[in-house]
C-alpha cells in the first residue's frame, strides 16, 4: 500500500453516526438503478467493483439514519449520480482539459431540472443526463417550489462551477484560502446534501430559508463536510488525478508549511466551522423563531433539518473511515472514551467523547469566548502593498467637503444632544479631518456635484452610525436595543413616495431619513426595493457585532470574513457602483459567480487593509475583536507579527485574483454568454469603477485624521470614549505610521502605493 503523505489529525466528532436499517435494501436498489442507467459496464467510468466498493448506500445510511427505505434508496440514487457526474467530468474533461465540451457538457443538464415536470425533458445522451432526469421526476413532487428553486439552483452551481476547477488545472493555478471555501461549496456540494436532508427530514419555511442563521448552518455544515473530504482525499486527488482544488493544497501553499501542517490547520478550521454551527443553533435560532413568529411545527421543521445536518456530519466521516476510495489508514482513535448511558455498537464509531475533549478543540473553544479587551499593541506595524489602478478626483471636491459638514452640523451630528448620550462622538473638527468627500471625489471621479454630496453624505451618516452603535449599544452589549434601533432605521426607508416614514427622534435617525429621502428620489420601486435591501443588509450586521461584544466572542474566521464585507458597507458601495453603470446589464450577469467572485475578491481587500491599520484603535483603544488579525491571532493561537504576516499575505492573494478574474475569467464570460459591444462596455465600467472605489479608499486613508496613533491619544485625551475612534463607512482610514509627507504624496501618482483600510 501506498505511504499516506501525512497523519490523519484527531477530529472533533460531537454527534453520535447511526446507521440506517434499510442499507441492504438500497444498495441493491442503486446497483439495479445504476446499471440500467448505463452508470457501470460499458461506461468507461466505473464498473461494478468500483460502486461496490465505494458503497454510496452506506454513506447515504450513515448519513440519514431515520429515514424510510424508499427514501434511503433515492437519496442513494442520488449520490450515485453525483458521484458518477465526478468521475465521469474527470475522465470526459478534466484529464483532456477539453473546456469546449465541458461547457456544452453542462449547459445541457439544466433542462433536466424544469421547475414544471409537465415540460417534460429533451433526450437523454449520457448517463449523467439519464439520471438526472429520473431522479428529478421522482424527487420534486414532494418538494414545494421555493425548494426546487433552491436545490436546482445548488445542483446547477455544483456542475457549473467545475469549469472552475478545470480552468485552474488548466493554468496550474491554486486558489487562495478565502477563494478555495467560496467556491468549494459550490463545486464540492455540501449545500446540495443539505438540500436533500431537507427531502429526508423536513423542508424549512420559504419564509426563513434565506436568513442568516440557516445560511451559516448549511454554510458551516457545508465547509466542515468539503474540509473533512479534502484531508480523507488528499492522497487520491492530488497525487492521483492532478487536482488542485483541495484545502490542505491551498493552505500548504499559502502558508508554505508541510502538508502534515496543513492537514491539521484543515482539520482545525473543520473544528472551528462545527463550534460555529453549534454557535448558530444555540444562540441565533432561538430568536430567529421569535422575530419571524414562527409557528410550532415551522420550529419543529428547522430543528429536524438541524439534526439532519449533524447526523449527515457525524454519518459522513464514519463513511470516510471505512470506504475505499479515501485514505484512512490510522483515521479510528487507539483509545475511545465513553460512558454507559453513550450509544455504542454498529454505526457510532464516528462519535468518541474523547473528541470533544480533545486538548485542540477545548483550546479553540476557550480562544474564542476570551478575548481581552483594551490591550495595550503599540502602532500598528504597515507592510508595503502596491495597488496598481489610477487614483482621479472630481473636481466637485472641496463643495463636496463644505456641503456635508453643513448637512451634518444641520442633522445635528456635530453637538452633543439632550437624552441621546451617544450622539456626542464627533466634533466639526473632527468631521474636517475624517474629510469623506475625498473619499467619495476618488470613488466617483466623474459624479456631478449633487451626486458628489449625496456620495459624501452616505460616507459621513455610515460611518457616524458605524460609530454610534458600538458606544451606544456594544458596549453595554444591549442586543436588544441594537435591534429596535435597526428597526426604526429600516421604517425610515419606505418603497412608496406616498409612504410616510416613521418620524426622527435623534440625529442618527434625522440624518438617515434625509438622506433616504434625497437617494431613493426618482429611483423605481423595483430599483428602490433593491438599493434598500443593501441598506438593510449592513443595518443587520451590526447588531452581529454587539451581539458578539455581548458575548464577549471572537468571530470563526470564515464567519468574520462574510460578516466583514457586510459590516464594511461593501455590498451597498457596489451596488451603486452598478447603478452608475445603468440597468442595461442583465441581473443574471452580476449573479453569476465570475462577477460575485470579482466583488468578494475587491471586498476582502478593502476589509483586511482597514484591518491592518486600525488593529490599534480597535484593540487597544476600543476593546474591539472584529479585526482580521485579531481573528487569525485566535484562531491559530499566534501572536501579532505572524498574524499580521497572514493578513498581509492573504490581501495580495485577494488583489491579485482580483486581477486574475479582470484579466481571464471575464472575457470566458463575455463569450460564454454571447455579450454585445455595449453590455461588455457596461461590464468593463463596472470594474472601473471597483477600481476606482479601492484607490479612492487608499487615497482617503494616506490623508485622513483617523487612524494614526497622535488621533488616538487626542481623542483619548478629549475624554470622549475610545469607541467613537471607529473606522468609515465604505472605506476606512490610516496614514502608515512616520509616513513622510513628501511619501504622501509621492504615493498618490500612479501606481498608488496601498497602505489601505475599511468600513469601519
Amino acid at each position: 500500500m501506498t505511504q499516506q503523505p501525512f497523519h490523519l489529525p484527531e477530529f472533533y466528532l460531537p454527534y453520535p453516526a447511526r446507521l440506517n436499517p434499510h442499507l441492504e435494501e438500497a444498495r441493491a436498489h442503486t446497483k439495479r438503478w445504476a446499471r440500467g442507467l448505463g452508470m457501470l459496464e460499458g461506461s468507461g467510468v466505473w464498473e461494478e467493483r468500483d460502486l461496490d466498493s465505494h458503497d454510496y448506500a452506506l454513506l447515504c445510511a450513515y448519513t440519514h439514519p431515520d429515514c424510510d427505505s424508499d427514501a434511503l434508496s433515492l437519496i442513494t440514487d442520488w449520490y450515485v449520480w453525483v458521484f458518477f457526474f465526478d468521475d465521469h467530468f474527470l475522465e470526459m474533461y478534466k484529464r483532456t482539459q477539453d473546456r469546449d465540451g465541458a461547457k456544452a457538457y453542462l449547459d445541457r443538464l439544466g433542462a433536466f431540472m424544469p421547475m414544471d415536470l409537465a415540460r417534460g425533458f429533451p433526450e437523454a445522451t449520457n448517463p449523467v443526463e439519464a439520471g438526472l432526469a429520473d431522479l428529478w421526476a421522482r424527487t420534486v413532487p414532494a418538494m414545494s417550489a421555493d425548494w426546487r428553486e433552491r436545490f436546482s439552483e445548488s445542483t446547477k452551481n455544483l456542475l457549473d462551477e467545475s469549469m472552475w476547477e478545470l480552468a485552474n488545472i488548466n493554468i496550474g493555478r491554486v486558489a487562495n484560502p478565502l477563494e478555495y471555501i467560496e467556491m468549494r461549496r459550490k463545486v464540492g456540494g455540501a449545500p446540495w446534501s443539505a438540500g436533500l436532508v431537507e427531502y429526508a427530514a423536513a423542508e424549512v419555511p420559504a419564509r426563513v430559508a434565506h436568513s442568516r442563521p440557516l445560511a451559516v448552518l448549511r454554510d458551516a455544515f457545508s465547509d466542515a463536510v468539503h474540509l473533512r473530504n479534502d484531508i480523507f482525499s488528499y492522497q487520491r486527488e492530488v497525487a492521483d488525478e492532478g487536482e488542485l482544488s483541495n484545502a490542505v493544497l491551498v493552505l500548504e501553499t499559502f502558508l508554505g508549511c508541510s502538508t502534515q501542517q496543513a492537514a491539521e490547520t484543515s482539520n482545525d478550521l473543520i473544528t472551528s466551522r462545527l463550534q460555529q454551527f453549534e454557535q448558530t443553533a444555540l444562540a441565533e435560532l432561538p430568536p430567529l423563531f421569535a422575530d419571524h413568529a414562527l409557528t410550532p411545527g415551522e420550529i419543529a421543521a428547522v430543528l429536524a433539518y438541524v439534526k439532519g445536518l449533524q447526523d449527515w456530519q457525524s454519518g459522513g466521516h464514519e463513511w470516510h473511515m471505512v470506504s475505499s476510495r479515501y485514505m484512512n489508514e490510522g483515521a479510528r482513535s487507539t483509545t475511545r472514551w465513553s460512558l454507559p448511558f453513550l450509544p455504542s455498537g454498529l454505526g457510532t464509531s464516528a462519535f468518541d467523547l474523547g473528541s470533544v475533549f480533545t486538548r485542540r478543540s477545548v483550546e479553540m473553544r476557550r480562544r474564542s469566548f476570551t478575548f481581552t479587551p483594551f490591550e495595550p499593541t503599540g502602532p500598528s506595524v504597515i507592510p508595503e502593498l502596491r495597488l496598481p489602478f489610477a487614483l482621479s478626483l472630481s473636481p466637485h471636491l472641496a463643495s463636496a467637503r463644505e456641503g456635508s459638514v453643513a448637512w451634518a452640523r444641520r442633522m445635528g451630528l456635530l453637538d452633543p444632544q439632550p437624552g441621546d448620550p451617544g450622539s456626542a462622538i464627533w466634533t466639526e473638527e473632527k468631521l474636517r479631518g475624517f474629510d469623506f468627500a475625498l473619499c467619495s471625489a476618488g470613488i466617483d471621479p466623474d459624479a456631478t456635484a449633487e451626486a458628489l454630496l449625496t456620495g459624501t453624505l452616505w460616507l459621513t451618516w455610515g460611518t457616524y452610525a458605524d460609530d454610534y452603535y458600538p458606544v451606544v449599544f456594544g458596549r453595554s452589549g444591549n442586543v436588544a436595543a441594537a435591534k429596535a434601533a435597526t428597526a426604526r432605521l429600516v421604517s425610515m426607508m419606505p418603497l412608496d413616495d406616498g409612504e410616510p416614514p416613521a418620524a426622527a427622534a435623534i440625529p442618527l435617525e434625522r440624518a438617515f431619513a434625509d438622506l433616504w429621502a434625497r437617494t431613493a428620489a426618482g429611483m423605481s420601486r423595483a430599483v428602490r426595493g433593491e438599493f434598500r435591501a443593501t441598506v438593510v443588509d449592513m443595518l443587520e450586521s451590526w447588531i452581529w457585532e454587539v451581539d458578539n461584544q455581548a458575548h464577549h466572542r471572537v468571530p470563526d474566521p470564515v464567519d468574520y470574513a462574510e460578516m466583514r464585507r457586510r459590516t464594511f458597507g461593501s455590498r451597498l458601495t457596489m451596488y451603486t457602483c452598478r447603478l452608475g453603470q445603468g440597468r442595461g446589464i442583465p441581473e443574471a450577469i452580476y449573479r453569476s459567480g465570475t462577477v460575485r467572485s470579482l466583488e468578494n475578491a475587491a471586498a476582502d481587500v478593502a476589509c483586511l487593509m482597514n484591518d491592518i491599520f486600525s488593529y490599534q484603535k480597535e484593540v487597544e483603544f476600543e476593546g474591539d475583536m472584529h479585526n482580521h488579525l485579531v481573528v487569525t491571532r485566535h484562531f491559530f493561537g499566534i501572536a501579532y507579527p505572524e498574524a499580521l504576516h497572514i493578513c498581509h499575505s492573504l490581501l495580495e492573494r485577494r488583489l491579485e485574483e482580483f486581477q486574475h478574474i479582470v484579466a481571464h475569467q471575464l472575457p470566458v464570460l463575455y463569450e460564454d454568454w454571447k455579450l454585445d459591444a455595449a453590455t461588455r462596455a457596461g461590464l468593463d465600467a463596472y470594474v472601473a469603477e471597483l477600481q476606482d472605489w479601492l484607490a479612492a479608499i487608499l487615497n482617503w486613508h494616506l490623508s485622513v485624521r483617523r487612524y494614526r496613533e497622535e488621533d488616538l491619544r487626542r481623542d483619548q485625551g478629549d475624554g470622549l470614549s475610545a469607541a467613537v475612534l471607529r473606522g468609515g463607512f465604505g472605506m476606512a482610514a490610516a496614514r502608515p505610521w512616520g509616513m513622510r509627507p513628501q511619501d504622501a504624496g509621492a504615493a498618490r501618482r500612479e501606481p498608488v502605493v496601498l497602505p489601505a483600510g475599511s468600513l469601519r
